[in-house]
């Protein structure tokens, strides 16, 4: 046998991975738990595709769900092959989608020069075409607008099936259909596609133009698909049309299947079984992240969905920490009691910072847990904050080269000649926005022959002529100058930094985006072997319209990293925190009245139950502020399917802080627990505690929390008066001859009684 690179691969891998790389023609599902080594398969496949077989790199279409995953990857085979895998087509759909119709945008009425229109950039839009076809956008929300014309193409419907069988009462619907329908030509005309456009294009390319497809299907000998759960319609689509010869490779989880409120359809990995005749199966069940305790934890979850595939993880590491889950006052306390645990695992040299993450169900969430680290001088780092494409300052440069790049983009016009004001009010913009519409020309065009806008003042008319000549002159210079270059002549000939840091100490900061811009744009560099892709700067443009809030980290890299668990998702940590386990946040209230919303809501516990390698720690919160007020928490239901046996549970002793009445907690909040219970129920009495703790910690309580009393049986809560042994509560029970009562809290032997969930 002759010795290549990959030669030793098999070695490396296990019966079943080994099975998924070696298989090489024909579809092939592969159900890779988590932690199983899904990377692994994907870039030995790929590696032994080009090493063992000859395929040439760029006969190989490969789709990751993130750019930074792509790039890993990409590293990852270039190392297994010992040389650069050149030519190979490695990205996110919409990355290597906008890749392909810059080569065939003019086949569908675009220049390859279009835009990528930003989430942004699309409301902007809507709320134009809102005004122009007279739809209030006071009783109709943009975002709401926006939101079903996302979905409805997600979908691949038309306009005209986004309001069919609409009551006439549903405005929204109707006014969206209208505004969907506008949209398409609008877009055209500025020489724009948004993010959903980049999945649509492609399809309707292939539909208008057979000769195109079967082009594509014969350069793309071998499919391959990460993350196949998370599909959407018009990507499986595209999948099933490119792979159309059958050598098709998905990859993915369907208990991970977690982004059903943007579109994608865990179903498809079913429909791949019959859509692909004869597809073979592997499962890869052998987890290589957790321990046993974890798996545990996370395979009694996802047990309770129903339609699964099927699959149940293993793993070789024996035991483990037990799970640690704690009852905490409220979303203060709880924090607290992380931050402090956090700390005292550190100190005793247990895990690092770096090797913690503390997840939550809602963004809401992380200002708690923000401030609770900023009190301790806990070091964090905070994942998927403001993105830093989306600054304003940012935008705003970006938006002139959009512009310089796209003479067409009427949007990012709108948004350039704002910066500076140059005296151009909403009247003088409305009068060019009217001229541009009677000539059938864009914004910019317009803008340079503004002499023949009469209306316009003689001073209105010189400013849009010089915002147009700085335009124009910038874009001659682009043709031969490096981004970085452009960008800073752009900067000089606005004066931007002046104007910046007329705003003050935050104009300052905002200065210093702007920097960090130009060391971007210095430092982008990117091997294009296909001129017919764009200029460099339309490269540029394409790849920061393209980056997602999940690529922005704010705070310090050595500490607790916090994220959402939909962020989350391919990550993994020793210690892993969930926080906010109550019902209502986790799983979120909507999900019962979705279809597989509850379910999916499950799939994504279970995937922050597997992000932990080591050690497991679940909260949940008895008061939690949610809307402007403050709500009792009851235990998620997804903490009943725990296995009791795996269980050390905890509380903190804000439960029985003194004076607590709705949330402030007084006293040792956030403090390390009096006791434990292994495996006890979701419960906490005040029996638990001894007699002299109770005389000086009384037990917290919250308006409308479910009690029960041993001779009145159950009632609930309608008011609370004093403080320690003085607290009093005024109880409704639910036997209407005992009707309400005072109740010394000291005394009254009281249980909570918390809701089935």
């Amino acid at each position: 046998m002759i010795e290549t690179p990959t030669s030793s691969l098999e070695h490396a891998l296990n019966p079943a991975q080994r099975e998924a790389v070696e298989h090489v023609h024909g579809p092939l599902l592969v159900l890779a738990g988590a932690g199983s080594g899904k990377t692994r398969v994907l870039t030995a496949r790929i590696a032994a595709l080009i090493d063992r077989h000859g395929v040439p790199p760029e006969r190989i279409f490969a789709v990751t769900f993130t750019n930074k995953a792509a790039g890993e990857m990409k590293q990852r085979i270039g190392r297994l092959l010992e040389r650069d895998p050149s030519g190979l087509w490695i990205g996110t759909f919409h990355s290597l989608s906008a890749r392909l119709l810059r080569r065939e945008a003019e086949l569908l009425g675009f220049g390859r020069q279009f835009t990528i229109y930003d989430e942004d950039d699309r409301l902007s839009l809507i709320k134009r075409l809102m005004d122009q076809r007279g739809h209030s956008t006071k009783l109709f929300p943009p975002r709401a607008v926006q939101s079903l014309i996302s979905g409805a193409k997600n979908r691949m419907a038309p306009p005209a099936e986004l309001a069919v069988g609409v009551s006439q009462f549903d405005r929204l619907a109707q006014v969206a259909a209208d505004v969907y329908a506008a949209m398409g030509p609008a877009l055209k005309a500025a020489n724009a596609m948004d993010f959903d456009d980049l999945l649509l294009h492609p399809l309707a390319l292939f539909r208008e133009h057979p000769d195109r497809l079967r082009a594509y299907q014969a350069r793309f000998n071998f499919i391959l698909v990460d993350e196949f759960q998370d599909t959407n319609r018009a990507q499986y689509e595209l999948i099933r049309l490119l792979g159309a010869h059958g050598n098709v490779c998905a990859v993915g989880d369907d208990d991970q299947s977690i982004y059903g409120w943007r579109g994608a359809d865990v179903r498809n990995m079913q429909d791949f079984l019959k859509d692909f005749s004869g597809a073979r199966l592997v499962r890869l069940e052998e987890n290589y992240r957790s321990t046993q305790v974890v798996l545990d934890a996370a395979n009694g979850v996802i047990a309770e969905n129903t339609g699964r595939i099927g699959k149940t993880l293993t793993t070789r590491r024996s035991g483990g920490e037990a799970v640690t889950l704690v009852a905490a006052a409220d979303e203060r306390d709880e924090a607290e009691w992380v931050v402090r645990e956090l700390e005292r695992r550190s100190a005793a040299g247990d895990w690092s910072y770096a090797e913690m993450a503390v997840l939550y169900r809602t963004n809401a969430q992380s200002r708690a847990l923000e401030e609770g680290f900023r009190r301790a001088g806990v070091p964090y780092r905070l994942i998927g904050a403001i993105s830093f494409y989306e600054r304003r300052e940012v935008k705003d440069l970006l938006a002139y080269l959009r512009l310089i790049a796209n003479p067409a983009d009427d949007e990012a016009f709108l948004r350039a000649v704002a910066v500076p004001r140059r005296g151009l009010g909403d009247t003088s913009l409305a009068t060019l926005g009217r001229t541009a519409a009677q000539w059938s020309k864009p914004l910019l065009d317009t803008a340079r022959a503004s002499d023949g806008i009469a209306e316009l003042r003689p001073n209105l008319r010189e400013a849009f002529r010089a915002f147009a000549g700085l335009i124009d002159g910038l874009a001659q210079r682009a043709r031969h100058l490096p981004t970085a270059d452009v960008l800073e002549q752009l900067i000089r000939a606005i004066d931007y930094e002046a104007l910046l840091h007329a705003e003050g100490p935050e104009g300052a900061d905002r200065w210093e985006n702007v920097r960090e811009l130009l060391a971007s744009a210095a430092n982008w560099s990117e091997v294009v072997t296909d001129e017919s892709e764009g200029t460099p700067l339309e490269r540029f443009l394409a790849e920061a319209a393209l980056l997602s809030s999940g690529d922005t980290v704010v705070g310090r890299e050595d500490g607790v990293t916090l994220m959402t668990l939909h962020t989350a998702k391919g990550l993994e940590w020793p210690v892993v925190v969930l926080t906010g386990l109550e019902n209502g946040l986790f799983p979120l209230a909507r999900a019962e009245e979705q279809p597989d919303g509850l379910e999916e809501e499950r799939r994504l516990c279970y995937v922050g139950l597997t992000r932990a390698k080591d050690k497991l720690y679940l909260t949940w919160a008895r008061a939690r502020r949610r809307g402007g007020e403050l709500r009792p928490g009851i235990p998620s239901r997804f903490l009943r399917a725990l296995p009791p046996a795996i269980l050390d549970e905890r509380r903190t002793t804000a439960l029985w802080a003194p004076g607590w009445t709705g949330g402030q907690a007084v006293g040792r909040a956030g403090g390390q627990q009096p006791g434990r219970r292994s495996g006890a129920s979701l419960t906490v009495r005040p029996s638990d505690r001894p007699t002299e703790e109770l005389s000086q910690d009384a037990p917290r309580y919250v308006k409308g929390e479910r009690v029960r009393h041993r001779r009145f049986g159950g009632g609930t809560i309608q008011g609370l008066t004093g403080t320690g042994r003085d607290l009093k509560v005024s109880v409704a029970f639910d036997d209407v001859e005992v009707g309400v009562k005072q109740l010394l809290v000291a005394y009254a032997g009281l249980e909570r009684e918390w809701e089935s969930a």
